[in-house]
């Protein structure tokens, strides 16, 4: 009797296959971060997901307009899926197009047919910038304000009790911060473990400000990358696509990094802590969602709302571009590979300045604006700082002295 060997039949050039050696070669090859790789992944998937749907087995089947029928069912969403912003569908036609162009150059396809789809150009939007009073406030509330755990987001669900620190108070290492302590006042909270949130959240505030750092830099920094001398401060930024740049550190971010590092960070640290900067209660790294959380909750304190890591991101340029910073210098604290993408910040400074003029010269004055004389702080777009707050972090009044 013949015998018939069971073969594992891959149809060519399939979908899932070909993804899956992209996503290797994007990893391996051309060495992305694992968080561009797994976004790389999502969109692939869903691609996938809609080839699927239709009895698509392979890329060969695919043409020029599979593609728009791909875009079209994107934006306008289906019952498994919402509708999804021109920007959302621009970043998914990319990966599909990168792959495409990914198995016409391996052979498996013999023309790239997502060559002439073009992904739809997002508005133009102007980045959001938080004022510097309000930035002052945020920074106040998270050294001083109410209670919230900002640890809950990543230890839900976890089992076993939380792990002692084994200190009746925040330790202090020898030296830590010397000459700095009068800068830094975090408002004492009587229970030491939020008083070593209410360090680690000054800390890592000051630092997403004072830096522009992204934040995934900041909770991907390890203690070596920080130098804390007050004379010549700096911190080195691990960047998109293995891009690291070294970025100066104001006198606020090194007196609250200093305060955290000698009386916050000794309290959380285990023996799997490893040389991570900012941990979690556990002693772990701490991730996004929970410094995330950090500052959902002083910019709630504060009263504050569309606060987020990207918008203290975008203070920390529209300031230093209020301030008289040339522009590639701010794209080389950003961390950007092109000055094209920093000049969307110029837009929001010249829209200030034309906020000024219109309301300050002779004759663009508009009926019921204030007139010559009537000093700079009743001119609209020049705001003065809030002065420092007794009790809570002391911070300068200018933004230089922020950055």
């Amino acid at each position: 009797m013949e015998r018939r060997l069971a073969v594992d039949v891959t149809y060519p050039a399939d979908p899932g296959e070909l993804a899956a050696r992209y996503l290797h070669h994007l990893a391996g090859e051309r060495g992305l971060a694992r968080n561009s790789v797994l976004a790389y992944q999502r969109d692939l998937r869903r691609y996938q997901e809609y080839l699927t749907a239709r009895g698509v087995s392979s890329l060969t089947d695919v043409d020029e307009a599979t593609l728009g029928e791909f875009a079209s069912a994107l934006r306008n969403g289906s019952d498994e899926h919402p509708p999804l912003a021109a920007a959302s569908v621009a970043r998914m036609l990319v990966a599909v197009r990168s792959l495409h162009r990914f198995a016409t150059r391996e052979g498996d396809v013999a023309q790239d047919v997502s060559q002439p789809i073009r992904p739809p150009a997002p508005p133009r939007r102007l980045p959001k910038a938080l004022t510097v009073d309000q930035v002052l406030a945020v920074l106040a509330a998270a050294a001083g304000g109410a209670a919230i755990d900002a640890d809950r987001d990543e230890e839900a669900g976890e089992s076993g009790e939380p792990r002692e620190s084994g200190h009746s108070g925040p330790a202090r290492e020898a030296g830590a911060g010397d000459g700095l302590e009068d800068m830094v006042a975090v408002r004492d909270a009587g229970d030491p473990a939020e008083m070593v949130r209410r360090l680690r959240s000054t800390a890592l505030l000051e630092l997403l400000y004072g830096t522009g750092a992204r934040i995934s830099e900041a909770v991907g920094l390890d203690v070596d990358d920080l130098d804390l001398d007050p004379v010549a401060a700096a911190v080195r930024l691990h960047g998109k696509g293995g891009r690291d740049r070294v970025v100066p550190l104001g006198r606020c971010a090194v007196a609250a990094l200093s305060a955290y590092i000698g009386r916050g960070r000794p309290t959380l640290v285990t023996p799997a802590s490893g040389a991570a900067v900012f941990l979690s209660r556990r002693g772990g790294r701490l991730s996004r969602q929970s410094a995330w959380s950090a500052l959902r909750a002083a910019a709630v304190t504060a009263g504050i709302e569309g606060v987020s890591p990207h918008v203290l991101r975008h203070s920390f340029a529209t300031h230093l571009l209020d301030g008289g910073a040339d522009v590639r210098v701010v794209q080389e604290l950003l961390g950007h590979a092109s000055v094209r993408t920093t000049q969307i910040y110029t837009l929001v400074t010249v829209d200030r300045l034309r906020e000024v003029y219109a309301a300050a010269h002779p004759r663009a004055l508009d009926e019921g604006s204030p007139r010559r004389g009537a000093g700079p702080s009743a001119v609209r777009g020049v705001r003065a700082a809030l002065p420092p707050q007794p009790g809570l972090h002391r911070l300068g009044t200018s933004p230089g002295q922020l950055v």
